[in-house]
């Protein structure tokens, strides 16, 4: 609801901007062409991810990773990074932080083990992770269409060292700082044993028997994200998933089929941040902040402007911190750098990501308490080594 109603006040800032010619009709509307497409594929693969989830496919697949983990926990930690790292680069960083974290917590519960490494790592990989694919995130969209919609191989090709960076510092910093509850063993039981009200509490993720759902919703995925990175507009093969899967869950479990389903609050916030960002950059805010990020292909150039992405990313958010220093990334490299700040850089307050606040809710609706004093400290740690870590990767591959 504080979401929904930050992006109504955004709306009529934005409407009072355009009324009053703070943003001229000309910008407004390439405005509207660039983003409307993206947050049309927001609003499908959400509705993708959310009926995906309905079907058990998040739970099927962590079920089978508890049993595959054979009673070691850090096997099973290793098992969850990676399903959270893919989930992430190929569903976005929501989709790891909403509905993950309900399965990785109930996963942990059901083992025995202290969920809170599980936990941070989930979070931590959904920011960090979230660099390699244009569709991992929603500042990639914008930087991929500001990059002359280069090719989501092209854009791999730009971030893939820096993401691999992003994704190994938070992963080892958890492995050390959690290591004796990782040296931990849990009780194996046999996937078709484990009944659902073993595995989750109330606040979580209900397990799913429907074979048919599960099946469909698998498959649909399965040709859903070769078809995301084949080069064509995002929003269609998305579009086209999010119809067909409610189609199936029209005929097999109509009550999902609600308009909760899509994100208003999402895409009121979004609208609104978009009109407001725009307006700011047009009145020049970029160019102050120019004066911070400074210019350069140079390491330390790079540095500074990833720096300047994540300082802002952890005082405003993310995306507001990617819009006004959008237009200082003007080559690949430096656009590069900005996304490694605003992508992994915001890890230390609460609001630097929307993921962060959603995942921090759905721990709340489990009765998992992580303070966000702890939350901040380990960011302090971790946010400067994953962005300066990431950096490094890009300068040294040069590309």
């Amino acid at each position: 609801m504080r979401l929904a109603i930050i992006g109504a006040v955004l709306l009529v800032a934005g409407a009072v901007a355009v009324v009053t010619g703070a943003l001229p009709l000309a910008d407004l509307a390439a405005l509207i062409d660039r983003v409307a497409p993206i947050l049309l594929f927001v609003v499908a693969m959400t509705v993708v991810t959310e009926l995906a989830s309905e079907g058990g496919v998040f739970l099927w697949t962590a079920r089978r990773l508890r049993h595959w983990g054979r009673g070691y926990s850090v096997v099973l930690w290793l098992f969850l990074a990676v399903f959270a790292t893919l989930s992430t680069i190929f569903l976005s960083l929501d989709t790891t932080a909403v509905l993950l974290t309900p399965v990785v917590v109930g996963v942990t519960r059901q083992a025995g083990l202290p969920p809170l490494p599980f936990a941070l790592m989930t979070v931590w990989l959904a920011n960090t992770a979230s660099l390699l694919l244009p569709i991992s995130n929603l500042t990639n969209l914008l930087a991929q269409h500001s990059l002359n919609g280069i090719s989501p191989a092209g854009f791999a090709a730009l971030m893939w060292a820096p993401s691999l960076a992003a994704i190994l510092v938070p992963v080892v910093f958890v492995g050390i700082v959690f290591r004796r509850d990782l040296r931990k063993r849990y009780s194996r039981i046999p996937v078709v044993r484990i009944r659902p009200d073993q595995e989750f509490g109330e606040g979580s993720m209900p397990a799913t028997a429907d074979r048919v759902l599960l099946g469909a919703t698998a498959l649909v995925l399965a040709l859903l994200l070769p078809a995301l990175v084949s080069g064509a507009p995002v929003w269609i093969p998305a579009l086209a998933a999010a119809v067909v899967l409610g189609v199936v869950f029209a005929l097999r479990r109509p009550r999902v089929l609600r308009v909760s389903l899509v994100p208003w609050s999402l895409l009121l916030f979004a609208s609104g941040l978009f009109l407001v960002m725009e307006t700011a950059r047009h009145l020049g805010a970029s160019v102050l902040v120019g004066q911070l990020a400074g210019q350069g292909q140079g390491f330390l150039d790079l540095v500074r402007l990833a720096a300047t992405g994540a300082a802002g990313s952890n005082v405003l958010n993310n995306l507001p911190a990617y819009l006004l220093a959008e237009p200082l990334a003007q080559t690949p490299q430096r656009m590069a750098a900005l996304l490694i700040g605003v992508n992994a850089g915001p890890l230390i307050t609460p609001w630097a990501s929307l993921a962060t606040l959603l995942w921090h809710d759905r721990l709340v609706r489990m009765n998992v308490l992580i303070t966000w004093k702890g939350y901040a400290l380990f960011g302090l740690i971790v946010a400067p080594l994953t962005v300066l870590a990431a950096v490094a990767a890009l300068a040294a591959t040069g590309t």
